[in-house]
């Protein structure tokens, strides 16, 4: 369903009327007005950023003109904020993801804020795993801060492991799945990118001026393409000493599998889960698909993925899902 023209952000995955950059910029609304919200975009989606987030200001949604990772893009937007908001407490989290407890996302959010608004803290959120997944990065959690509870020292930070692995970080209890979700104040992540990625800050130090000038687009289709193809987590993550993790359980996905959506959504007395109008007949553990206004009657399946997107139709076994990019090549 997700392809380059349109990503997955952009879908409405849960058949709830609302994407999922959508549904991320509606879970902020008690943490910070709309005004507020900035989205860092590749130059060919601004227009659907627009069009599905009509309460964003224009100037809030930044056009990079190639793709450079994460750490570009933070450093994009940080850069740009502090220019009216030199004192400016950001959250920064994927549009793609899947949250079930708002409520629950908030509170968390606001006491990591309210954690880093007058200190020089990173705070990751880490999610509760419940699960040996092998698909995600993993946080190992150290003590708790004696002066702010829920509040842990970071350890380390796994990359993705093995089945074998995974299942020792589960029983460890002390491992997080990394949701790439993070809160700092302005002032921090900017000294953090001075320090251990020096050639970036240089690189919008030298767009600074131009920002909300006539100049900007050229200044930064011109200079952001130079900078290095890095990841947060790379960038500053591994290697800065204030950082911090939050432990969380707000029924998070990144949705990167069918299997993933089908473990969030509510299921028959069979195991199956459904979008659209679906029948299931004499079926298990199936994760449908399909558009509001096709009618589909599915029987004798069992552990499959049913999907339809733009007259193309998938059907394949849930355990094979991983193939799925492979099958489309072909």
């Amino acid at each position: 369903m997700s392809t380059p023209e349109c990503p997955k952000q952009f879908i409405d995955v849960m058949g709830c009327g609302r994407t999922l950059i959508q549904l991320t910029a509606d879970r902020f609304t008690d943490v910070c007005p709309p005004e507020n919200i900035w989205v860092v975009t590749s130059a060919k989606y601004t227009a659907i950023v627009k069009e599905q987030l009509p309460d964003i200001p224009e100037s809030n949604i930044l056009a990079e003109p190639c793709m450079r990772n994460t750490a570009p893009c933070i450093a994009y937007v940080s850069w740009k904020i502090k220019v009216k908001y030199p004192n400016a407490n950001i959250v920064v989290t994927p549009s793609d993801q899947l949250v079930i407890n708002t409520t629950e996302f908030q509170r968390v959010i606001k006491r990591a804020l309210a954690f880093t608004e007058n200190s020089d803290a990173i705070v990751t959120l880490g999610i509760k795993p419940n699960r040996p997944e092998t698909g995600y990065g993993y946080i190992a959690a150290g003590e708790e801060m004696e002066t702010s509870k829920e509040i842990c020292r970071v350890d380390a930070f796994r990359e993705k492991p093995d089945k074998a692995t995974a299942e020792k970080y589960l029983a460890a209890g002390n491992y997080l799945w990394n949701a790439g979700i993070f809160v700092w104040n302005v002032k921090t992540i900017s000294a953090a990118l001075r320090v251990y990625a020096p050639e970036i800050a240089e690189i919008f130090d030298k767009i600074y001026t131009d920002f909300y000038t006539e100049r900007e687009t050229e200044s930064i289709n011109r200079c952001f393409p130079d900078c290095e193809n890095i990841s947060i987590d790379y960038a500053v993550m591994e290697n800065a000493e204030e950082i911090y993790v939050m432990p969380a359980e707000f029924g998070w996905s990144d949705l990167g599998t069918w299997g993933a959506l089908r473990g969030l959504m509510p299921q028959d007395d069979f195991g199956n889960a459904s979008v659209g109008t679906v029948k299931m007949v004499e079926s298990t553990n199936c994760m449908v698909h399909v558009p509001q206004e096709k009618r589909v009657v599915i029987q004798g399946l069992d552990g499959y993925i049913v999907a339809e997107k733009d007259n193309t139709l998938l059907i394949c076994r849930m355990e094979e899902e991983q193939r799925i990019k492979e099958f489309s090549a072909e």
